[in-house]
């Protein structure tokens, strides 16, 4: 059995979106519970402003109290060098810096342009190499903007190039809105392999459309390093509209361990994790899976 990198984004793309926000505490308790299911790399918190993103507060104090002799990798997600400077100060094992791919988008959810946001994302990336921090560079809305409309995948293969060339650990290519298909996935691969061929591609998909599990699943066997998922399928980007759920951590672990992938997760844990997410929100679970069960069921 083959092994793969599932990335569990539920504390930070899963819970920014939700009416409901976590105390410091059941943030902390997600995570515990989301490393001892198996996750060994989570995007733990997200270096924002509060005041546009209150759902993310309290970054710090979460990463002061999570459990630090398990294994896993925590992520900050950061947009600039003040979120890089609190991050660093906070621990984190990686960032995770976001370049949105059309100027709209980019200045509605970071307040920069597209060029803007490449050259922070250099800077951040040489800094965390400096500081010993591993680094990811995501693309969001690789697949369409909400704003613009379709995004060429010659554009993103283009930003791709120039993120690149400041040598991060890992890039990462966002269907940020749920629009992608797998046709698009293959285009952006191939793509990407031209111009990046020696850094890793992590690839984010959300399942607005029911197409997010086609795609990891095409993204899997075009040689993915990662897939991004959350717990439970929550999330969605607060300044995206009907941008709904990630795919769903538990239908994502399922898929690949039905396909003889091991992904080191406890399926039947990240199922119960769901479920105590959502008493914690107060909804129903958007994943299948705690619905319908794992296959083969009880004798």
């Amino acid at each position: 059995m083959s092994e793969f990198t599932v990335v569990e984004v539920g504390p930070r793309d899963g819970l920014q979106n939700e009416k409901t926000p976590l105390s410091v505490d059941d943030k902390v308790s997600l995570i515990t519970r989301l490393v001892t299911a198996g996750a060994r790399r989570v995007e733990a918190v997200s270096f924002v402003n509060p005041k546009r993103v209150p759902q993310m507060a309290g970054a710090e104090e979460v990463m002061e109290q999570l459990p630090r002799d398990a294994g896993a990798s925590y992520i900050g997600l950061v947009l600039n060098r003040r979120g890089l400077d609190r991050a660093l100060a906070a621990g984190v094992d990686e960032v995770n810096v976001v370049v949105v791919s059309t100027d709209e988008f980019s200045t509605r959810n970071q307040g920069c342009t597209v060029a803007e946001g490449i050259s922070a994302a250099l800077d951040i990336v040489q800094e965390a190499r400096a500081a010993g921090v591993f680094s990811t560079v995501t693309i969001a809305a690789s697949f369409g903007c909400p704003f613009s409309g379709e995004v060429a995948a010659d554009h993103v293969v283009d930003i791709v190039r120039q993120v690149a060339a400041a040598g991060p650990d890992e890039i990462a290519l966002a269907d940020t809105i749920g629009v992608g298909v797998p046709a698009q996935v293959r285009a952006l691969a191939a793509g990407a392999s031209r111009v990046a061929s020696e850094i890793p591609l992590r690839w984010h998909f959300h399942n607005t459309r029911n197409t997010g599990y086609a795609n990891a699943l095409t993204a899997f066997d075009l040689g993915a390093a990662a897939l991004d998922s959350s717990v439970g399928g929550y999330g969605g980007c607060p300044f995206a509209p009907a941008a709904t759920g990630n795919i769903a951590s538990e239908d994502l672990v399922y898929a690949l361990e039905r396909s003889e992938v091991s992904t080191g997760i406890d399926l039947a844990a990240m199922v119960e994790t769901a479920e105590w997410l959502a008493g914690k929100l107060g909804q129903d679970v958007p994943a299948l899976l705690g619905r319908a069960g794992p296959f083969p069921g009880p004798a």
